[in-house]
């Protein structure tokens, strides 16, 4: 038997429990007589997680559902094997159902041929659709569902109690989740989202990498302030809003002012 070990009352962390890297931080929060799981990483780590359950004495069983934050490879590759061997439920929100249930393997990142990244992405159904305002019961732990799009359009957070889960949104170091058009990033959104949880008043921020922190708005602010500039640099593409240069130079043409060298 493994020891629990617990981050917060009523969550464990695999990566924590296991004392090494297996990939995308798993959360099992645990109700008492059930739990959840928010996602489930790499196909080829979900014999270790599944033997870390059960050697925490937690039967499969008792898995009410996995939580999709969103459907990126990274977190739900392993989805589908996971689902049939807790013979469970998935769950993710709505914007997420096509690329999971599809196995697209550009939307989910699983192709990225520029960088010889080609990973299988099985398909996997979506039994259960959450959204913006839906709390998840789990056992005497009630989870509110946080919509907040921008790395994603489908991307979850969820908060309980004093703990706010924030998926890719933002990391320990003011980093964010990787800002992509193909599947469908929008900066404008994810400074929504940023601001949200800025204005929230949790005391502990849980990401889907890298450690759990301590709420600091320094943090966020740094994350929104760095967003603020990218909307307006060619650097980002389809995914920013305009790029200024551009436009003083088009006005510069049409005037016939010649660049001043």
């Amino acid at each position: 038997m493994l020891p629990r070990k617990y981050l917060f009352p009523h969550v464990i962390e695999m990566n924590y429990q296991a004392g090494r890297r297996l990939g995308v931080n798993v959360y099992l929060i645990d109700g008492g007589g059930e739990y959840i799981l928010i996602d489930i990483g790499f196909e080829d780590t979900i014999s270790d997680v599944v033997e870390m359950i059960r050697q925490m004495d937690f039967s499969l069983s008792a898995c009410k559902m996995i939580v999709a934050t969103h459907a990126d490879a990274d977190h739900i590759q392993g989805i589908k094997k996971a689902r049939d061997m807790f013979k469970t439920k998935v769950a993710a929100h709505p914007l997420s159902v096509k690329p999971l249930e599809s196995g697209d393997p550009i939307m989910t990142f699983a192709r990225i041929e520029a960088q010889d990244i080609d990973l299988p992405m099985p398909p996997c159904k979506v039994d259960i659709e959450i959204k913006e305002g839906d709390t998840i019961a789990v056992g005497d732990q009630r989870v509110a569902v946080w919509h907040t799009p921008g790395h994603t359009p489908g991307q979850l957070s969820f908060k309980m109690n004093d703990l706010l889960f924030c998926g890719d949104n933002v990391y320990k170091d003011s980093c964010v989740g990787v800002i992509d058009a193909h599947h469908g990033s929008k900066i404008p959104d994810f400074l929504k989202s940023l601001e949200r949880i800025r204005a929230d008043d949790s005391n502990f921020l849980l990401p889907s990498h890298g450690p759990v922190f301590r709420r600091d708005n320094r943090i966020i602010q740094k994350a929104i302030d760095r967003l603020t500039q990218y909307q307006h640099m060619a650097d980002f593409g389809t995914c920013a809003t305009d790029w200024p240069l551009l436009d003083e130079w088009e006005a510069d043409v049409m005037a016939g002012r010649m660049p001043k060298l």
